[in-house]
């Protein structure tokens, strides 16, 4: 999964929590995010892309 914004993501599917760790080094949960997002992000090409379109400012967060 090669992303120069993305490290790495992982989902949670009990908690329905998308934790992201980006190149920055911050890790950020993305609360509330239906499965099928967290989907269809493993399968996206960008995963920067997808992140921008699909989950950046339309879902609630915590910077952990």
């Amino acid at each position: 999964m090669p992303s120069s914004v993305i490290r790495s993501f992982n989902y949670d599917q009990a908690a329905r929590r998308l934790d992201i760790r980006f190149v920055s080094g911050r890790l950020y949960s993305y609360l509330d995010v239906p499965e099928g997002v967290a989907v269809a992000m493993r399968r996206a090409t960008s995963k920067g892309g997808f992140f921008n379109r699909r989950i950046r400012d339309r879902y609630r967060f915590v910077q952990r």
